[in-house]
């Protein structure tokens, strides 16, 4: 291409660019690529955008974006025949004319936090200084102010007056979009009836709380197992991993609560199958109330042995006075309902006494056994 025509080319690309971007402007555009130190974002023209990748690195080097990933950058200027844009204003791009655009289009800046003073910080952007309140400085997690001081921070402006000599800043307000920015990422991938795999944080009587992707669910202690939990440090403790199921979001509150317990097979599903009317069974006391005694035929199915149903009991009877949870029971099932989760129990006698009995019935005897008519021979 003739060098006349080439230049003619881009002196009018340049122009249209110019036309198109005004210093300040927020665009969404993909990277198309990355090289050394500069990331080339699609502008769906001739030339491509740069930014520095400077921007897009962690404090580990490693780069936070790679090629097709689509961002959000404000335009800079023209500089050397390039397009100029940029996450953030800092530095040389921190003049007056920029920050000015920075606070109407929102546009984040970089700053230093020179020295606390009264009621905050002063921070200086570019050749300019700003002020930052306590409130407005940090995350979630506050620090002292002296932690503050000296290091280098994004800022929103939160006011320009005075021809940009007052100047209000806030770091909160990034913080506050990062948070937001993760939530949404959350909000998209994590949906009630998921399985998912996460940390116990911390143990509370309520419950426990588990870190699934940074973000705190709540796992209640009723959804912890089939059987009744007491004690939460028994069964869980922190660090462990456990997978669960999401019950239910709440991202306007940020809330989420998950389930062990929906994980594990109910025993309700195939109890008529498993336990028959009129049948024996050995169980464990679980829990003793005023008006029977609750007895684990295995974890998770547990049946009621009415008071009316115990030898030498009434309303008035103190029944844990009588019995001890965690004891061995032999009873026998009256009625089983396994859709509203209900099992009548009567007590019975135990696999022994049954031995005994059936001794005596045939006609044997034993040192453990009793023989009327043996012992009217030793008289």
């Amino acid at each position: 291409m003739p060098r006349k025509q080439a230049f003619f080319e881009e002196t009018f690309f340049r122009g249209i660019f110019m036309q198109m971007f005004q210093p300040g402007q927020q665009i969404e555009a993909a990277v198309v690529a990355v090289s050394g130190d500069t990331v080339f974002i699609d502008l769906s023209l001739k030339s491509e955008g740069i930014i520095d990748s400077a921007e897009f690195r962690n404090e580990d080097g490693t780069l936070s974006v790679k090629e097709g990933d689509v961002i959000k950058a404000f335009f800079v200027g023209e500089s050397g025949g390039e397009m100029r844009f940029t996450t953030k204003i800092a530095g040389d791009k921190a003049d007056k004319s920029m920050l000015e655009k920075a606070y109407t289009g929102g546009i984040p800046v970089e700053g230093t936090v020179e020295k606390e003073i009264k009621g905050g910080f002063e921070v200086k952007i570019g050749s300019a200084r700003a002020f930052c309140p306590y409130s407005q400085m940090g995350g979630r997690q506050r620090k002292e102010p002296a932690e503050y001081v000296g290091t280098h921070a994004s800022f929103i402006i939160r006011q320009y007056t005075e021809d940009g000599r007052n100047i209000i800043v806030s770091n909160r307000a990034i913080h506050e979009l990062e948070h937001q920015k993760e939530l949404d990422g959350l909000k998209a991938t994590l949906k009630p009836g998921m399985t998912v795999t996460g940390t116990v944080v911390s143990l509370q009587k309520f419950g426990a709380f588990v870190s699934i992707n940074g973000f705190q669910a709540l796992l209640p202690v009723s959804e912890i197992a089939r059987t009744r939990v007491d004690d939460i440090s028994t069964v869980l403790e922190p660090g462990q991993e456990v997978t669960v199921k999401i019950l239910s979001t709440d991202w306007e509150h940020e809330r989420m609560s998950v389930s062990l317990k929906a994980l594990i097979a109910d025993p309700w599903d195939t109890a008529e199958d498993k336990y028959r009317k009129g049948a024996k069974y050995e169980g464990t006391i679980s829990r003793i109330a005023p008006f029977g005694i609750f007895v684990q035929l295995e974890p998770g199915l547990d049946g009621l042995v009415h008071i009316s149903e115990i030898e030498d009991a009434d309303r008035s009877t103190n029944l844990s006075k009588k019995f001890k949870a965690g004891t061995k029971m032999t009873v026998v099932i009256k009625d089983i309902q396994a859709a509203l989760k209900r099992i009548a129990l009567t007590p019975s006698s135990t696999a022994e006494q049954d031995t005994s009995a059936a001794q005596y019935l045939a006609g044997q005897d034993n040192d453990d056994g009793y023989n009327p008519f043996a012992a009217l021979l030793k008289k």
